[in-house]
Order: C-alpha cells, then structure tokens, then sequence
C-alpha cells in the first residue's frame, strides 16, 4: 500500500507505462516478447494512439525495442560483455553525478531520499521485488536530477533500464538498503569520496 506516499497525479498514458515497466521488470512480459497494439489498447480500454506513445516512450527508455514493419517487443537480455560495459557506464553517469553534488543537497532533499529508503525498507519487508527495482531506481534517478537535471537523467535512465533485464530478483533486502544508506550517510556528512565508494559498491 502506497497510502503513506505524496500522490502524484499521473496522467492515463504515465499510468499504462509504469504499468507495462512494471510487468517487464517482474518478468511478467519476458525479454523478445512481442507487443500486439490491438491488445493492449483492448487491455486498457484505450485507442491505439496513446498505445503508441507509450511503446515510442518505452522505447526510449531502452526497455522496448521498435522496427519498421515489424512492430515493437521487448528488449532482449543483454550479451554479458555489454552487460558489464552498461555496467561500467552507469557507473561513470553515477559517479560525475555524486561529484557534481556538492553543496546541491538541502534538508528537505535528504528527508526526501530518507523517505524513498524507508519505502525501499518496506517493499523489501512484502517481498515485492518489482517495486523495490523502482524505488531502488528511483532512488538514484533523484541523486542524478539534483547534479545534472533532465539532461544528465536522459542520457543515464536507458542504461540503469537496459541493465534491469539482465538482472534476478534482488533478494538480499538488508544489503541493499543498507548500501543506499551508506551512500546517503557520506553525501549527508560531505564525504564525496566515501559516497563514490559506496556508489560503485553498490552498482555491479
């Protein structure tokens, strides 16, 4: 139950791509999977054209893939050797990001990023695996708007997406909230060196 979180007013097209985010990150649509336009406008009881700039915003995002003629699947698993290359990019996006945030991160901001870490604590405590991949997502994501805004979230968001397919369940909850932890800890006390550590710590 998200009752305890701020409502954000999404639109019906934002709701239908959290949704279908949601299902390939759960595994629900499996990598290659094709996707059928009709369907999925019957599915959520809408015409094809807001179908359509969902799939062209997933698409951007990295977790579909779209060909002429051939309409649109599911991105497939990465090969390993590109696996650790998005890897070792990510982590350089993350990392510039971590650097750029001196002085950038006010009270409010680090209540906010504690917030997103209880939530992360949670969805871990009911085993919700889909959405601990977007709180821990979404936790990163706001680190990176603070040092960079849209530009530097657009050029790293298809990387942290792509590499999600690739990856099992994160079951081991107390690890990974506790390596968020850390890195908030640092960038809390002003330590970009230990926040840096953490980061690549925690991205692998």
């Amino acid at each position: 139950m998200s009752g305890n979180r701020p409502t954000k007013i999404l639109s019906v097209k934002d709701q239908i791509a959290e949704q279908m985010r949601s299902d390939i990150i759960s595994g629900d649509l499996a990598p290659n999977t094709k996707l059928n336009e009709k369907e999925l406008a019957e599915r959520f009881g809408l015409s094809r054209g807001p179908i359509r700039d969902v799939i062209l915003q997933l698409t951007k995002e990295g977790l579909l893939v779209s060909k002429n003629n051939v309409g649109a699947s599911v991105n497939s698993v990465l090969d390993p050797s590109l696996q650790k290359l998005m890897i070792s990019l990510r982590r350089n996006i993350e990392v510039f990001a971590i650097e750029h945030l001196k002085d950038k991160l006010t009270e409010k901001d680090f209540v906010a990023l504690e917030k997103i870490l209880a939530d992360l604590q949670s969805a871990f405590e009911r085993e919700d695996f889909t959405e601990v991949t977007k709180i821990d997502i979404s936790f990163h994501n706001y680190l990176i708007h603070k040092a960079g805004g849209d530009d530097l979230v657009n050029i790293w968001y298809p990387f942290v997406m792509r590499m999600r397919l690739n990856y099992k369940r994160i079951t081991s909850g107390v690890e990974c909230v506790n390596e968020h932890v850390a890195i908030l800890n640092a960038l809390r006390s002003g330590d970009t060196a230990t926040a840096v550590k953490g980061l690549k710590a925690n991205i692998r």
